[in-house]
């Protein structure tokens, strides 16, 4: 069974109150993430041993095999992209009390965290994703992958929060400036219910 673009969990225009507008996320969604679903479907097809697998089935199998690098690509992004809208909220920014607690107990302080998330971000050269994750003993940190590669394909943590780095994520609203569109989505955007229900 082919995989399929899911829908946006909120109106294209909904998050352009907090910066990101209708623009981006019709090119983002319906265009970008459209693409890797297709080309992903396509790899499946010609590929008989990928059939019925699931996406993260997929990426397991293809991560780190240079001859598969095309598909764990599509299947790594379409992965990143529907955790990111979930990561999204027109009502994103306040930090539920028990995540607070968690990311004090990790960082020191949550203006700590979103510091060392804003570096990740900031510093992943070229396009890439910057990640919240929990780690195999419970504790919180944050990390940074290239391009498609994802917190599930290296075995870092489970993803609780993503924030998507590539030029195409930011270019409509804030041109060059990635260290702004970090803090927008740190302050306004970020879905830390989300992140929350990701904790295991």
């Amino acid at each position: 069974m082919a995989f399929e673009l899911p829908a946006l969990p909120y109106a294209h225009a909904a998050l352009a109150a907090k910066g990101m507008s209708q623009e981006t996320l019709e090119l983002h969604h319906d265009k970008h993430h459209q693409a890797y679903v297709t080309a992903l479907n396509n790899f499946i097809e010609a590929n008989a041993d990928l059939q019925g697998k699931s996406l993260e089935d997929i990426i397991a199998a293809t991560y780190g095999n240079d001859e598969r690098a095309g598909i764990f690509n599509q299947a790594g992004q379409h992965w990143n992209h529907i955790h990111f809208w979930n990561a999204l909220s027109p009502n994103g920014g306040g930090i539920p009390g028990s995540l607070e607690a968690k990311l004090v107990e990790a960082f020191g302080s949550v203006d700590q965290f979103k510091a060392d998330f804003k570096t990740a971000a900031t510093t992943q050269f070229g396009s890439g994703w910057a990640w919240l994750i929990q780690k195999a003993d419970g504790s919180l940190s944050v990390t940074k992958t290239p391009n498609g590669v994802n917190p599930l394909a290296t075995g870092e943590g489970t993803a609780l929060l993503g924030l998507d780095v590539w030029e195409h994520s930011y270019y409509v609203d804030f041109r060059n400036r990635r260290p702004d569109y970090v803090s927008n989505f740190l302050d306004n955007l970020a879905n830390y219910e989300f992140a929350e229900s990701n904790l295991a």
